[in-house]
C-alpha cells in the first residue's frame, strides 16, 4: 500500500542511521582520548572497578615516593654518623698516644688533649646540625620518648623500634625470672694456714700472687684488687664487716662470658661455689626475663628484644634482681608511610638516638664529654686507660646504630621498593585492560560505523523519495 502521510521506510532507515551514527561518535572518542571508557555510561561496572584500581595505584605511586625520601634520610644521618666514627677513631689514637707518657712530654700529651677537645667538640656540633629540609636527625629529635622508668631496676634503655599503632602509648613489661650474677668462689677462712702461690684468672687475663703462711683474708683480697684490671676479677668479704667470713671472688662482669679461676700453684687453697660444692673456676649466669610476654635469655645484664611490635636493648642494674618493672612507650621516633593506605600495618617507625658527646658512652664507663679538659677522665689528667673505655664504648654504639640504619634501609626500604614496584605494574596493567582503549579493535569498528552511516544516508535518501511514486497513480487522472 502507498502512503505519504506516514513514511515507515524513512523511519526505520532514521533509526538505523542514529545507532551507526552513535556508534561512530563512541569510536571517534575512544580513537581520540584512548580510552574505552570516558563515561560512566560507556561502563559503569568497568568504571567503578577501573577507579579503585586508580585510587590504589595513586597510593602506591606515593608510597614509593616516600620509601625512596625516607631512603634520603636515611643515607644523611648515616653520612654524618660515619664522619663522628672518623672522629671517634682519631680520638682512639690519640688517647693510646697519649699513654706512652714514657716516650710524650707532657707538651705533647697537652697537644694530644687539644685535639680530642676540638674532635669531640665537632662531634657535638654534628649532632647538631644533620638535618634533611629542616628536620633534625641525629641531636635526640627522633629518638623515643618513655615515661616510668625505674632508674632502680634499668641502668640504661635503647630503644630501636616501637610500634605504637593508633596507641597513645606501649606499655612494657619487664618480669627477670632468673637475674644475672657475676661468677663467684668463696674462700670461707679468715686466713691461709700454708704458705700458698695463687694463679687469679679472670677475663682480662692471669695474674699470680704469693702469700706466706698466716695471710689474713682481707689482705689476699686487697692483693687481688690491685691487679683488678688485667684480671677481671675482684674480692670482698663474703659478709661485710665480718673478717672471719672469708673472701669471696668475683668477675667483674656479669653473665655466661664472665669466669673466675683461682687456682693454687703451691700449697692448698680451698675455694667453693655458692652451693658449697668444691671448686677452683665458676662462670657467671645471664639473666632471663619476660618482655610483654616473650622469653628473653640476656647477655649478662642486657636484654634485647626484638618483636613486631618492639625491638630494643635494655640494661638491668646490677643491684636488681628477680621481680618485676614496668614503663611505657609514650612517642618519638621517625615515622614512615610505606604502604599505599594510611594504616598502622603498612608504617614502620625508628629510633635514632643523640650522638652529642654527653650521650655517647654508659654510667659504667663514663660519657665522652668527660675525656675533654676539665673531665673525669682527661689525657693530661694520665686517665688514658678511663678514656679508652669510653671511647671504645661509643665507638661501638655509633657502629651499632649505623648499622641498624643500614639494615632499615636495604632490608626496609628497598625491599618494600622493590615490592611496590611490582604491584605498581600489575595494578597498571589492570587498569589498562578495564580503561584504555583497543585501537585494533575500536579502528575496525570505525570502519564499520563509517560504512553503516554512509549505507544508512543513502538508504534514508530512498525512502524519502517513496512517496513520489504515488505521483504517478494522480497523473492518469
Amino acid at each position: 500500500m502507498s502512503r505519504i502521510n506516514t513514511n515507515v521506510a524513512s523511519l526505520t532507515a532514521q533509526l538505523g542511521l542514529a545507532r551507526s551514527q552513535q556508534t561512530l561518535n563512541t569510536t571517534l572518542q575512544r580513537l581520540s582520548s584512548g580510552l574505552r571508557i570516558n563515561t560512566g555510561a560507556d561502563d559503569p561496572a568497568g568504571l567503578i572497578a577501573s577507579e579503585s584500581l586508580r585510587s590504589e595505584l595513586a597510593g602506591i605511586n606515593q608510597a614509593v615516593d616516600n620509601s625512596q625520601q625516607a631512603g634520603n634520610v636515611i643515607s644523611t644521618a648515616e653520612g654524618s654518623l660515619n664522619e663522628v666514627s672518623s672522629l671517634l677513631l682519631n680520638i682512639k689514637s690519640l688517647v693510646v698516644q697519649a699513654a706512652n707518657s714514657g716516650a710524650l712530654s707532657p707538651d705533647e700529651i697537652a697537644a694530644n688533649q687539644l685535639q680530642v677537645d676540638s674532635a669531640v667538640e665537632s662531634i657535638t656540633r654534628i649532632s647538631a646540625t644533620t638535618t634533611f629540609a629542616g628536620l633534625h636527625l641525629i641531636n635526640g629529635n627522633l629518638d623515643y620518648l618513655t615515661s616510668g622508668v625505674d632508674t632502680n631496676a634499668i641502668k640504661s634503655l635503647d630503644i630501636a623500634q616501637a610500634h605504637l599503632g593508633t596507641n597513645p602509648n606501649l606499655p612494657v613489661q619487664v618480669n627477670v625470672i632468673t637475674s644475672a650474677q657475676t661468677a663467684n668462689l668463696e674462700f670461707k677462712s679468715s686466713a691461709i694456714v700454708n704458705s700458698v702461690t695463687l694463679s687469679i684468672t679472670g677475663n682480662q687475663g692471669v695474674q699470680t700472687l704469693t702469700f706466706t703462711s698466716g695471710t689474713a683474708a682481707s689482705a689476699i683480697a686487697y692483693a687481688v684488687n690491685g691487679i683488678s684490671d688485667s684480671t677481671g676479677v675482684t674480692a670482698a668479704q663474703i659478709t661485710p664487716g665480718n673478717i672471719t667470713s672469708g673472701i669471696a671472688f668475683h668477675s667483674t662482669g656479669f653473665g655466661s662470658k664472665n669466669f673466675v679461676s683461682v687456682a693454687a700453684q703451691t700449697g692448698s687453697f680451698t675455694t667453693v661455689d655458692v652451693g658449697g660444692n668444691g671448686k677452683s673456676r665458676t662462670t657467671g649466669r645471664d639473666a632471663v626475663a619476660t618482655v610483654n610476654g616473650s622469653l628473653v635469655t640476656g647477655d649478662g645484664l642486657n636484654l634485647k628484644v626484638n618483636t613486631g611490635s618492639l625491638d630494643m636493648n635494655l640494661t638491668l642494674a646490677n643491684s636488681f634482681g628477680a621481680g618485676a618493672t614496668s614503663f611505657a612507650v609514650t612517642g618519638g621516633g621517625a615515622l614512615f608511610q610505606l604502604g599505599a593506605q594510611v594504616s598502622s600495618n603498612q608504617q614502620v617507625s625508628i629510633g635514632i638516638a643523640s650522638v652529642a658527646a654527653s650521650n655517647l658512652g654508659d654510667s659504667n664507663v663514663g660519657f665522652l664529654n668527660q675525656v675533654v679538659t676539665g673531665g673525669n677522665s682527661t689525657l693530661v689528667g694520665g686517665s688514658s686507660a678511663a678514656a679508652e673505655k669510653i671511647i671504645e664504648t661509643a665507638i661501638g654504639q655509633i657502629s651499632v646504630l649505623r648499622g641498624r640504619l643500614g639494615a632499615f634501609q636495604k632490608n626496609t626500604l628497598s625491599t618494600n621498593i622493590n615490592s611496590l614496584q611490582v604491584a605498581m605494574e600489575n595494578v597498571t596493567s589492570s587498569e589498562s585492560q578495564l580503561r584504555d582503549a583497543n585501537f585494533a579493535q575500536e579502528t575496525a569498528n570505525l570502519t564499520r560505523a563509517q560504512i553503516l552511516t554512509q549505507a544508512g544516508t543513502s538508504v534514508l535518501a530512498t525512502a524519502n523519495n517513496t512517496p513520489q511514486s504515488v505521483l504517478t497513480l494522480l497523473q492518469g487522472h
